[in-house]
């Protein structure tokens, strides 16, 4: 089962990724790194506005989304500390 990400379509469904959902948290795409077209679908390398990084993967034939973390967020690998 796909992974649930919110985009912008244009012209075409999927032209530019808005937000995804990843283990019950959803992320705001602040930037699309890179963008590139694969045999069978799009490929986009984003950053959030919490700092992590995915890279997504829409799969046309399955009309749905794949996201594999690349980097964790600034708020989850660097723990709150007290003064």
């Amino acid at each position: 089962m796909g992974e649930r990400v919110e985009c912008h379509s244009g012209f075409t469904y999927a032209e530019r990724p808005l937000a995804l959902n990843w283990h019950g948290t959803r992320y705001e795409v602040a930037a699309v790194e890179a963008q590139w077209r694969i045999p069978g679908g799009t490929r986009f390398r984003v950053r959030t506005t919490a700092g992590a990084r995915f890279e997504l993967l829409y799969v046309e034939l399955h009309d749905e989304w794949r996201v594999h973390p690349l980097e964790p967020a600034a708020d989850e690998s660097h723990p709150p500390t007290s003064p």
